[in-house]
């Protein structure tokens, strides 16, 4: 509820080179950003399909979402550095109606292309030849040419198959094939990666900027001052915690930086942070936001789509990675406020720990209560109501909107955000949670929509959209009507209209990148799906690394890393993932590791987010060092050695899948979560080189060495006790009969690859039940016979449990390896944290000595 000097959309403006212009094409590209935002509000909701008007299906909607994004970005974004920033010259109107219309083209013209799929026209081909060399300088201008160079290498890779050298060369694609696959069809600029981005990303896009203007930017970055201004280095706690609750529902680590660190970054240089610190926390925090749930910065959709996998479990595996990592980001604030001697904020001191822990237990028992009477509350209501469910739980969201407006009026305005405020007073924490709690009902709508209704994400993001809407249009004249003392004038109903009308058109500008690069991303998975470099590229992986998966973890990790350096994360974990995680698995499976695909998605995500920070071109360390007038260089090594923990992360829970939450149950996730925090906490010690004191080499050693431990027990337990016991392939069904239902056994097979060469690998065969071994073996759907001293696959049942394990005809089965009863390995957590105990005592004997 405050006006900025500088929108946060012009400031991102101003950082990435966009143009500003004035005077009447101001206009017009405001009024094209506003038609946007309206007309991918009207796709995702009910209302086409209710008056039978602008009902489209998926590639009609995808050309008209791409046609805005190149219109819009011919139009904001100047074609060099020289090129005017305050006006459009006419040859790029002219360029941005022609690509519009290029992309528009699909639209036109689908019943014609429906009718005749395949065979190209001249206007077709016309369309594409046109079309992809200007999606390529929109992503140039937009994006800065890595991404667009990319996309050509790969399109004259396509053409130039035959002329390749030896491992590369393949068939070759005809020019016709080409400009069909990638522009006409959906395998290329049209496909999944784009239709992801008018079906989701732009609609959780635009939640996150109708949010922002509604005020909760604001109010997220004072609750944070009021909870954690008071500690250590309390600023830079703030602006991790800001950070991290911006970024649940921000797209763009770019947008978080300059969002949260225009206040933030000056506080914490006023507290004792150098620029460059200061800068870097902001960078780490904001970055990781793109790994926080529910948005993760677009990906999560598009896993959804790639993987197969409901969007619910993907938030579900995606959820402790990134809590421990932001809990350990604020332990590394902390260890570096100890390490300058910084002192709490004020003559405020903190309460005792057993307050704060009585304080936090009695506020999430409060929070949990209230949840779970809303879940049974409506879950009781919904099938008693029946057709008037909807209207009655409709009326009850307003009544609570409007007890929490009279809530907010009862407490002083939020003061405005001024970074050069004097820092002798906090916020008191009471006053701001209860300043805008209504700001969370969107948040509540959202999640209830995705988690409980398990409604998709685009609509559920349409919902948390409308009740955004309202709050836009009414909180302004409520809030000035309710607060009776006249002591603050909130605005009126047409403040409110404003409201939504520049938040409307802020979220139109942030997707202009987005939807770009999901359209020149798809180039790159179009040329993958019509060359086959992708088993090229899984041959060149594994000549590199030798056969050995943790080198060619390193390789792949890499590669998203350099490919990230220039390209925003959604179109790096779209080429990295189209790319590598077929391979990662494959070669997984090779090594006898069963890699979930999750796990890898995963893991190429999170590395394409560390090129954000990752010198010498993170553009986020340029965006904050803009900011704390730092050197960027400087702010982006300090922000990776902060961003380690987010490193080690991938690699953790490619071979401890625990991390992830695959097959725990509530109780084992629980103890999983608590010891994986501990263990990061240590990690972060480790590898800042402070713990309670400044550490010795050894001790960091030490305390890396517990991390590990703690986070992959089963590593030393293997050691140990191996978890599996050969049996003969022979004896497959004996097997069988001595293991628990539930259970798999991993055999080792002999077969052959997409092309007839012949591989190596590991398949994981679950345990049905059954009375006997032999029965156990017909309900898997496996048949088998002998031959000579070799076992081979005789059939395998459609659709059966070993069909779905990827066991085929003729296979031979080479090895058995069934579960042993064995120690747990987390009976190794106890030497580790026996170790991590001598190290607290090394140097809390050093600690006394220094005070004494």
């Amino acid at each position: 509820m405050h006006d900025k000097q500088l929108s946060t959309e012009e400031l991102i403006a101003q950082d990435v080179g966009a143009r500003m212009p004035v005077g009447p094409m101001a206009q017009v590209i405001t009024g094209l950003a506003l038609l946007w935002s309206l007309f991918q509000l009207w796709i995702a909701s009910p209302l086409p399909f209710i008056f039978g008007v602008g009902v489209l299906n998926d590639t009609q909607t995808r050309a008209i979402h791409l046609a805005f994004a190149l219109l819009l970005a011919f139009l904001a974004y100047p074609a060099f550095k020289r090129s005017p920033r305050d006006r459009v010259p006419l040859m790029d109107i002219a360029l941005g109606l022609v690509a519009a219309a290029s992309a528009a083209y699909l639209f036109i013209f689908y019943q014609q292309l429906a009718l005749r799929p395949g065979s190209l026209t001249t206007g077709d081909l016309v369309t594409a030849c046109i079309g992809i060399p200007l999606l390529l300088e929109a992503t140039r201008r937009a994006l800065g040419p890595p991404l667009a160079i990319i996309a050509l290498v790969f399109l004259i890779y396509s053409l130039a198959g035959p002329y390749m050298p030896g491992i590369l060369a393949h068939r070759g694609v005809s020019f016709n094939a080409l400009a069909n696959h990638q522009w006409i069809t959906t395998e290329g600029v049209f496909g999944i990666a784009l239709g992801v981005s008018t079906s989701f990303v732009f609609l959780f896009v635009l939640f996150g900027a109708l949010l922002e203007r509604a005020g909760a930017g604001h109010y997220f970055i004072q609750l944070a001052f009021s909870l954690l201004g008071h500690f250590r280095g309390g600023p830079a706690k703030a602006a991790v915690l800001a950070s991290g609750l911006t970024g649940m529902i921000s797209g763009s680590s770019i947008a978080n930086v300059v969002t949260t660190g225009t206040f933030t970054i000056p506080m914490m240089k006023r507290t004792g942070f150098s620029s460059e610190k200061a800068g870097a926390v902001e960078v780490a925090s904001s970055v990781n936001g793109q790994i926080m749930p529910p948005v993760m910065g677009a990906a999560a959709f598009l896993m959804v789509e790639y993987i197969g996998m409901p969007y619910v479990e993907i938030i579900k595996h995606a959820f402790l990675p990134a809590a421990i990592s932001y809990i350990a980001l604020l332990y590394i604030v902390h260890l570096e406020a100890l390490k300058l001697g910084l002192q709490p904020i004020g003559g405020h001191q903190p309460k005792p720990w057993l307050r704060r822990l009585t304080g936090f237990a009695f506020g999430a028992a409060l929070i949990s209560g209230l949840s779970l009477a809303v879940y049974y509350g409506l879950g009781w209501l919904k099938p008693a109501l029946g057709e008037y469910a909807l209207p009655v739980i409709g009326v009850l969201l307003a009544v609570v909107y409007l007890a929490l407006l009279k809530v907010a009026a009862s407490v002083p305005v939020l003061p405005p955000e001024d970074p050069n405020a004097p820092l002798e007073e906090l916020p008191q924490t009471r006053a701001v949670l209860l300043s805008g709690l209504h700001f969370l009902l969107p948040v509540v709508v959202l999640v209830w929509c995705l988690m409980i209704e398990r409604l998709s994400p685009g609509l559920s993001a349409f919902w948390g959209s409308v009740m955004l809407i309202i709050i836009l249009l009414t909180q302004r004249p409520l809030l000035s009507w309710m607060r009776r003392d006249g002591s603050h004038e909130h605005g009126t109903f047409i403040d409110g209209v404003v409201d939504l009308r520049e938040g409307l058109i802020a979220g139109a500008r942030n997707m202009i990148g987005i939807g770009i690069a999901t359209a020149a991303a798809g180039v790159i998975v179009g040329a993958v799906s019509q060359t086959g470099v992708g088993l090229v590229l899984a041959d060149l992986v594994e000549l590199l690394s030798m056969g050995n998966l943790l080198l060619m973890l390193v390789l792949v990790a890499v590669f998203s890393l350099i490919l990230g350096m220039g390209l925003p994360t959604t179109a790096n974990y779209i080429v990295v993932s189209s790319l590598l995680a077929p391979v990662v698995v494959a070669l997984g499976q090779q090594n006898g590791l069963i890699v979930p695909l999750i796990a890898v998605h995963l893991f190429v995500f999170y590395f394409g987010i560390m090129a954000d920070v990752t010198p010498p071109v993170g553009l986020a360390s340029f965006a904050a060092a803009a900011v704390s007038k730092g050197d960027p260089i400087k702010t982006g090594i300090v922000a990776f050695f902060y961003s380690l923990r987010t490193a080690a992360l991938p690699f953790l829970f490619i071979f401890n899948t625990d991390l992830l939450l695959i097959d725990v149950d509530f109780w084992h996730g629980v103890i999983i979560f608590i010891v994986a925090t501990i263990a990061m906490l240590i990690f972060a010690a480790g590898t800042q080189g402070f713990f309670l004191v400044r550490s010795r080499l050894y001790e960091s050693v030490l305390l890396l060495l517990v991390a590990f431990t703690l986070f992959r027990p089963g590593f030393w337990m293997d050691m140990l006790h191996d978890p599996y016991q050969e049996v003969p392939p022979a004896e497959l069904a004996q097997a069988l009969d001595g293991v628990e239902d539930g259970s798999s056994l991993r055999l080792r097979i002999l077969g052959e690859n997409a092309v007839g060469d012949p591989r190596e690998f590991t398949v994981l065969l679950p345990v049905p039940d059954g009375a006997s071994g032999q029965a156990r073996l017909e309900k898997l759907g496996l048949n088998l016979y002998e031959e000579g001293d070799k076992v081979l696959v005789d059939s395998v049942t459609f659709g059966s449990l070993a069909a779905d394990a990827g066991l085929e005809f003729d296979q031979q089965i080479l090895s058995v390896r069934a579960p042993t009863d064995r120690w747990m390995k987390e009976l190794m957590w106890i030497p580790g944290f026996l170790l991590f105990g001598l190290v607290v005592l090394l140097q809390r004997r050093r600690k006394l000595a220094q005070t004494a």
